[in-house]
């Protein structure tokens, strides 16, 4: 977990002819199994206890666009039938909806489990995992990539300024192939996570070894004052399918 999953769908549907169209994410893992049927494909106006208005779904809201399933081996197994039955007509129903929608949509699923081996405990569809499995690609954890760090560095340092809406640092060499021995075991999330890190607190604009976070100095650099470290702390194996 963590490998980039959502990074990577966001970039082929950068680069593919439905670029100007929506990009919408949803993690099925992170939603409670009573209420991902009505994130997917919406409801009507009083389908359920607290549905006082039509609602959209990410079906819907992805018209046109990628709808982007992480962790789609967690997803119920009636969803999945659900799910299925998009993919093989292109339509569906908002749930309490009697009318049929039309979903033009392309899908990209990812997730970090093995789903050859929930196929064989009867915990996938195997008829949704070969509907899913037409371009297949293996994202493997940030260890084994680490000629992504600078890049994605760079990248990360770009958006954390642009959200913040300062200057983006910059990583000097000696810091940056620092960077590049790390193990990284939070993946590409503890990357995002230091360049947000850095941003807001790096001392000046290009980023030293000694400007990164404690955790992460090696033994041997300039350890930052006491009275800096105490005001640092203020608020705040994947395969896509």
């Amino acid at each position: 977990s963590g490998t980039g999953k959502e990074l990577v769908a966001r970039a082929l549907h950068r680069h593919s002819p439905r670029a100007n169209g929506p990009f919408i994410a949803l993690n099925t893992a992170a939603i409670p199994k009573d209420l991902l049927e009505s994130e997917l494909f919406g409801h009507e106006r009083g389908a359920f206890t607290g549905a006082q208005t039509t609602r959209q779904g990410r079906f819907e809201q992805a018209e046109n666009g990628t709808l982007f399933l992480d962790e789609i081996g967690d997803m119920p197994f009636d969803l999945q039938t659900r799910l299925l039955r998009v993919l093989s007509d292109g339509q569906f129903y908002r749930v309490g909806g009697h009318n049929p929608l039309r979903a033009n949509v392309r899908v990209i699923a990812a997730t970090h489990q093995n789903l050859e081996s929930r196929v064989r405990q009867g915990l996938f569809r195997e008829d949704l995992y070969h509907r899913l499995n037409v371009i297949r690609l293996r994202l493997p954890p940030l260890r084994e990539r680490s000629d992504d760090i600078p890049l994605l560095t760079r990248h990360f340092l770009q958006k954390s300024a642009r959200d913040l809406g300062v200057e983006p640092k910059r990583v000097s060499d000696e810091a940056l192939a620092y960077l590049t021995s790390l193990p990284f075991p939070g993946n590409v999330r503890q990357l995002e996570n230091l360049a947000n890190w850095l941003t807001v607190m790096a001392p000046a604009q290009t980023v030293e070894i000694k400007d990164l976070p404690p955790d992460l100095v090696p033994s041997g650099a300039p350890a930052v004052a006491a009275a800096d470290d105490a005001q640092a702390h203020g608020g705040g194996d994947a395969q896509g399918v």
